[in-house]
């Protein structure tokens, strides 16, 4: 079945990022794909410093010169332009979601990063619809 919705379960809280997993969703909630995904830490939802607060958003996908095709989590209170988009490091983001296939340390810097970017976008791309739902929630 194709997935229709996107849950981010956000279980480890950093001083310099949060990790999370995010799973594909069918309506019936049964999982199609697990990802890996990254944010910023929670800072109280302060622009380019912070991750979202977590709750239920609606996504569209859209095309950018800077991330090609991706998606824009939308109507999120006090900030504009929060998307998923492709990166491994928490040093390139400023408050949206990067994906990936899954958590590694990719880099020398001893931080948890996403690896396989590219592949997760891919398939997220392929198989999630134009506009979804996506629930963010902190374990």
């Amino acid at each position: 079945m194709k997935p229709v919705k996107l849950l981010i379960e956000r279980f480890s809280h950093e001083e310099k990022q949060t990790i999370g997993n995010m799973f594909a969703l069918t309506e019936l909630n049964n999982v199609v794909k697990k990802l890996a995904c990254l944010e910023l830490p929670w800072l109280q939802n302060q622009p380019e410093v912070s991750c979202i607060p977590a709750k239920t958003y609606k996504v569209k996908r859209r095309w950018s010169k800077t991330f090609g095709d991706h998606f824009h989590i939308t109507d999120v209170e006090g900030r504009t332009w929060i998307l998923i988009h492709i990166g491994n490091y928490h040093t390139e983001i400023k408050g949206c979601v990067l994906v990936g296939l899954e958590h590694d340390y990719v880099n020398k810097d001893n931080i948890i990063d996403v690896k396989d970017s590219g592949k997760a976008m891919k398939w997220l791309l392929e198989n999630m619809p134009e506009e979804f739902e996506l629930e963010i929630v902190n374990l």
